[in-house]
């Protein structure tokens, strides 16, 4: 197994070198702390990318120069060993905001020449000294919010910049005790539990108050938003989300781990739904599509009380026959 605190400098220092690396250097800049056959996942359009020389073609070094004197702003950083191996593998979890100027076109999204945030969150494999394996999704749509291409016509929650922890308290740098980290992994497969069998014959809010503070937040992509409190949460998002699909697959993880108070997953998908009701503000439909997510949690006492989600929601509605990053035109509406 991986020493998580070498783990955690690993990351801390590829970080670093990424972010300090010029549009056009940073595959090379990598190389050193990627290994060669590296496989990443990432947000649509990307998917998977193969070998670091395409991650720094294909990823970075647009992004660079479209997000211009790019800024790390991160919220949350810990690392563990993933439960669903056995723990036999290591994974370092970093979440925050990637900040810059967007200055040059990005993906279809038309420049402002104004401060912009692209939220992230990527969990890192480590092994033998070099990362092997990265899934980073991050929040496309807000980002063309923030030029004015809104891409949905509605949401039922809020959508803000979304903070990390109220607690200050998420950058683990320095070793968390072991019990701390069990406690919110726990708490988190309490949750996972209740929420993959949605038949505990339960009110809705009784059963969420079963794994959840109940001043919960829930901070949800552009499309859905942010919601505060059990109340607010199950009738801003569980309930219409309940209502809204049929046929859901069982929840599958590539990685699912915990260190002190905080904790997360993430598949590649997580499940597949069919949403026969209806989704965001958009009509229904029969074909089953799929739900790529990461979900970060604050655990405080017995429960969750923070909960940053990330959902790739342009693959899903690319699934449906519908490519949002092609429709430039965008929706205006307040939040």
């Amino acid at each position: 197994m991986t020493d998580l605190q070498g783990a955690k400098d690993l990351v801390r220092h590829m970080h670093a070198v990424a972010d300090a690396a010029p549009a056009g250097e940073t595959a090379e800049s990598l190389s050193a702390v990627l290994a060669p056959d590296h496989l990443w996942r990432g947000y649509h359009p990307f998917g998977e990318l193969h070998g670091v020389d395409a991650l720094g073609r294909v990823f970075w070094d647009p992004l660079k120069t479209a997000l211009t004197r790019l800024q790390r702003r991160e919220d949350i950083f810990f690392a563990g060993r993933n439960e669903l191996d056995g723990y036999d593998s290591t994974w370092v979890v970093s979440m925050g905001h990637l900040m810059g100027l967007l200055d040059q076109p990005w993906l279809g999204i038309r420049p402002t020449a104004k401060m912009a945030f692209l939220r992230y969150c990527a969990f890192y494999r480590v092994e033998g000294g070099k990362i092997t394996e990265t899934a980073m999704y991050f929040d496309i749509p807000h980002l063309m919010t923030q030029a004015g291409q809104c891409p949905f016509p509605s949401q039922t929650a809020a959508h803000l910049v979304q903070p990390g922890p109220i607690t200050h308290s998420g950058l683990l740098y320095a070793a968390q005790p072991e019990a701390e980290g069990k406690a919110t992994l726990a708490a988190i497969n309490a949750m996972i539990s209740d929420l993959g069998q949605w038949k505990l014959g339960l009110p809705l809010e009784e059963e969420l108050a079963r794994t959840w503070q109940d001043d919960m937040i829930w901070w949800g992509p552009e499309g859905i938003g942010a919601t505060y409190t059990i109340e607010r949460y199950a009738k801003q998002h569980s309930g219409p989300f309940r209502a809204g699909f049929g046929q859901r697959s069982k929840t599958k993880h590539i990685a699912r781990l915990a260190e002190g108070h905080f904790g997360g997953f993430f598949g590649w998908p997580n499940f597949t739904a069919v949403p026969t009701g209806g989704f965001m503000g958009l009509p229904g439909s029969d074909i089953p599509s799929e739900f790529r997510v990461i979900d970060i949690y604050r655990r405080a006492g017995d429960k969750l009380a923070e909960n940053w989600v990330f959902i790739d929601l342009l693959h899903f509605w690319k699934m449906q026959g519908r490519d949002f990053l092609k429709d430039t035109t965008g929706y205006s509406h307040e939040n």
